[in-house]
């Protein structure tokens, strides 16, 4: 009965070992992915690898609870060799080692697969040498701790080696983390831009229901409770015209016959985004920190002609 009690509990720590393992080294590789995208700029805006902050923070999430997890397992499984309660030639030692080798194996091989796939898509190739490397890097530490663990012959003494590994691999994932929080945004930060998003996304809502009644009446409407229930298709509903904070309707003023601009409180610039291409922002709509007042001019679309067939018809 202990000797089946402690076979579950070696897999246990082997399998959840395994599922940490596969966590904190691919958001490793993505951390250093990100900051290669970042550091190194492509000329073409919607080139594939961009930077993502997005991509950047669930490696983030990632490391922070799997690191320690996996860790902490590879201590037990240490502590439990030395001890003798997990014999050298334990059989759930032996497969579940190799099992994490060809598992590692398999996600390592689909990974320098979709950085392959990048480059022959149009990926820069100093990218493209830098991720292999890495992918590369993670894979031969992952592989030699392995391989060395279940090849050596004494596992009842300390041993440097795999403290060197131990250790190192500890340094490595921690300076990755660390680094990554330069290259995010805070938290604060984040709500900040979300909110003066959803400020943007009213006012491109604004904008269409404007369009569509200048469409209709050949004028600018007086105001904006006017687009409310209309007849048309493009006309909106209050809550489209009001300010998420203060659930006031927002400033509208008349410029010209086919001109007008939309005011509103925001709490982040995005004009400071508008000169990185790792940034996706509308030029339409680009605001500075505080009360803004946006121009916008009527966009016709009856006056915009159709790109003439490149299909010819048919002799007869």
């Amino acid at each position: 009965m202990s000797n089946t009690n402690n076979s579950a509990k070696f897999a246990f720590f082997y399998m959840l070992s395994l599922v940490a393992l596969v966590f904190m080294s691919l958001a490793t590789g993505m951390i250093i992915f990100q900051i290669i995208n970042k550091k190194i700029l492509d000329v073409l805006a919607m080139a594939p690898g961009g930077f993502s902050q997005d991509a950047l923070k669930f490696a983030i999430s990632a490391i922070i609870i799997a690191t320690p997890i996996y860790f902490v397992m590879i201590w037990l499984i240490n502590k439990n060799l030395l001890s003798g309660k997990l014999e050298r030639e334990s059989g759930i030692r032996k497969w579940l080692t190799y099992f994490i080798l060809l598992v590692s194996a398999v996600v390592m091989i689909g990974w320098l697969i979709a950085t392959i796939n990048s480059f022959l898509n149009g990926e820069l190739t100093v990218k493209f040498i830098l991720k292999s490397l890495t992918a590369i890097l993670i894979a031969a530490l992952i592989f030699s701790y392995y391989l060395y663990d279940i090849r050596r012959a004494d596992v009842s003494k300390n041993n440097n080696i795999i403290r060197m590994y131990f250790y190192g691999s500890i340094v490595l994932v921690a300076a990755a983390l660390i680094a990554s929080f330069f290259f995010i945004d805070s938290p604060l930060t984040v709500r900040e831009q979300k909110f003066d998003q959803t400020i943007i996304n009213k006012f491109s809502q604004i904008d269409s229901a404007i369009n569509g009644y200048y469409g209709e009446n050949k004028k600018l409407p007086e105001n904006l409770k006017v687009l409310i229930n209309g007849d048309s298709t493009y006309y909106i509903i209050e809550s489209d015209l009001t300010d998420p904070v203060t659930n006031k309707i927002f400033d509208y003023n008349i410029k010209s016959k086919d001109g007008y601009e939309l005011c509103a409180t925001f709490k982040t610039s995005s004009k400071n985004l508008s000169k990185d291409r790792n940034y996706y922002f509308d030029a339409r709509w680009l605001h500075d920190v505080g009360y803004q007042c946006l121009k916008q001019k009527i966009v016709m679309m009856n006056n915009i002609k159709p790109a003439p067939s490149s299909i010819s018809a048919p002799v007869r």
